[in-house]
């Protein structure tokens, strides 16, 4: 018998295979590999986002950054690249590096400083919208040989499938969250924190460095989904990506 915490997920997945089935029969080619693998591919920010929100769900908390964060991501990527010449391989790793601080930063804050979860990061999200909007209000190409190589690897599947760059990030992601979040330590104080998080903390758990963890992670995943993005747009722009921290939120809970 199917276990009831598994009875959202099973109808989720049912009313999709419902709702494709009907779209395979009535649209020639709709139920093609191409068409599941561009679903993927569009929108692999969105799912790289949502696992980041999944983590905090979890936790008991939200994250209303989610959105603004991929927002200035794309700008200081594009600011950075096009218009200072930083390589890519620079740019990456120092906007990764910024995002999880950002992020470790609000959950500093709601731990020690006893704040709700959406208030600290509604906050963070006027922040970083405000100061993508700050740095630049035009949408910036972004201009690169290598940055463009990058954002248009793949390779082809039977069926005119195509794998981009944006594809394998996801998959990657995906599977790294199932692996921590079933198989790791950290994963089960995750699970025990959004339970009770008095009791986790008489069982020894550290609440602080968990919930910083928490939300550097989900800040982190937000700033990989602003890369994601910007090889979807090949631009950065402060008002991208608004309201994508509902869209998360509702993947992660009609998700299960």
């Amino acid at each position: 018998m199917l276990n009831p915490k598994f009875i959202p997920l099973a109808v989720t997945c049912c009313l999709f295979f419902l709702l494709f089935g009907i779209g395979a029969v009535q649209f020639e080619g709709f139920g093609s590999s191409r068409v599941l693998f561009n679903l993927l591919s569009d929108n692999a920010f969105l799912i790289i986002a949502a696992v980041g929100m999944t983590f905090v769900i979890l936790s008991g908390g939200i994250d209303l950054s989610v959105g603004a964060v991929i927002a200035l991501t794309g700008v200081v990527c594009s600011v950075l690249i096009s218009k200072y010449q930083w390589h890519p391989l620079v740019v990456f790793p120092v906007v990764l590096i910024g995002g999880t601080a950002f992020g470790a930063i609000m959950g500093a804050i709601i731990h020690y400083y006893k704040m709700q979860p959406f208030i600290v990061t509604l906050a963070g999200m006027f922040f970083a919208r405000g100061l993508a909007s700050v740095i630049s209000e035009e949408s910036i190409p972004i201009e690169h040989e290598f940055y463009n190589q990058v954002a248009e690897f793949g390779f082809m599947l039977p069926g005119d499938a195509w794998v981009g760059t944006s594809t394998i990030i996801c998959l990657l992601v995906l599977f790294a969250a199932i692996i921590i979040a079933h198989y790791t330590r950290f994963g089960g104080r995750v699970y025990a924190v959004g339970g009770d998080a008095n009791s986790a903390a008489l069982m020894g758990i550290p609440l602080a460095q968990t919930t910083i963890r928490i939300y550097a992670i989900s800040a982190f995943l937000a700033t990989l989904a602003g890369i994601v993005y910007s090889f979807y747009t090949f631009s950065g722009y402060s008002l991208a990506a608004v309201g994508v921290e509902l869209d998360a939120i509702a993947a992660v809970v009609i998700g299960g």
